[in-house]
């Protein structure tokens, strides 16, 4: 019989996964070395990193992959072709694997998403998988599709987030990629702007370069922005991203301190309170609030071994 339905919400059963990892999908090498990787999701990938040809490779490969997975404290995900593509014939195989999550690569729109969810819950019936526990992670790829990231977020209540692809995007733009992805900054911005609005994770585009410095910077950028998780495509740059996505000792001492001087603050009757020269008011204290919050949680995470448990 299958396990009863989660009934957490698609976003919030990976809100603490930073780093999600791209995955050659049909060898074994890469997936094996993907289970000692420190990424927190692992995304065994059926689309550019498999060609067509050894793409009945990869879905024999995926019930054994993702039971490895499993067992090494990943969370796991699948990105399988477009449905109009060899999309079908990837969910109906690898959803035998019972993925957490099924990614889509060139949505469109909505109905990308409605489609999906459909032919996802036909499979999770066929194959016994506790009804609406499989998550989506449409991909945002074009100009068009990012002007509707906010419907196609909420599309589906299945929906966990969103991917912003930055080779794709940038070629559909007729954007100069550089190792500063400066020319997605506004794609970038936008994008999380519809995600937050949607209550979705806004999933950050991978950093491409060989660079383990670049990486780190990279993802600081983006979490200054407000990202809390980024996708990557190089092992390598798992350890970089964890770190930067994650509260440092001195931000969270800082955060106390902010946190205990606006509390003694308000409990004197004041409105707000002045520390190191900054007006601390009730927005500021929330958001130290929340990196307190977010500290402790990827702390308890990792103490309980699965880095990026819920």
């Amino acid at each position: 019989m299958s396990a009863a339905a989660d009934t957490t919400s698609a976003p919030d059963r990976f809100r603490l996964c930073r780093s999600w990892l791209f995955v050659e999908g049909a060898s074994e090498a890469a997936i094996a070395d993907a289970a000692a990787c420190p990424a927190d999701l692992l995304i065994h990938e059926l689309e550019d990193f498999t060609p067509p040809a050894r793409r009945p490779e990869a879905r024999a490969l995926a019930p054994a992959a993702y039971e490895r997975w499993r067992a090494a404290g990943k969370r796991v995900a699948v990105r399988v072709n477009p449905l109009d593509g060899d999309g079908m014939a990837d969910l109906a195989a690898v959803m035998r694997g019972r993925p957490e999550i099924v990614a889509l690569p060139k949505v469109s729109g909505a109905r990308d998403v409605i489609r999906l969810a459909e032919a996802v819950a036909a499979l999770e019936a066929a194959y016994d998988i506790a009804p609406g526990t499989t998550a989506l992670l449409p991909n945002i790829e074009s100009a068009r599709a990012l002007r509707l990231t906010f419907e196609i977020a909420t599309a589906s209540p299945r929906v966990a987030g969103c991917l912003m692809a930055s080779e794709d995007l940038a070629a559909d733009l007729g954007a100069i990629r550089g190792p500063d992805a400066a020319e997605l900054d506004h794609a970038r911005g936008r994008f999380l702007v519809d995600c937050v609005a949607a209550g979705v994770v806004a999933v950050d585009c991978p950093y491409t370069w060989r660079d383990d410095a670049g990486a780190g910077a990279d993802a600081l950028r983006a979490r200054r922005l407000g990202y809390v998780a980024k996708s990557l495509v190089d092992p390598a740059h798992a350890a970089v991203i964890n770190a930067a996505l994650t509260p440092a000792a001195h931000e969270v001492a800082e955060a106390e301190r902010l946190v205990a001087a606006f509390e003694a603050a308000r409990a004197e009757g004041a409105a707000r309170v002045m520390l190191d020269g900054i007006e601390v008011e009730l927005p500021r204290y929330g958001n130290a609030k929340r990196l307190l919050a977010r500290a402790a949680a990827l702390a308890s995470a990792a103490g309980s071994g699965q880095t990026a448990a819920p």
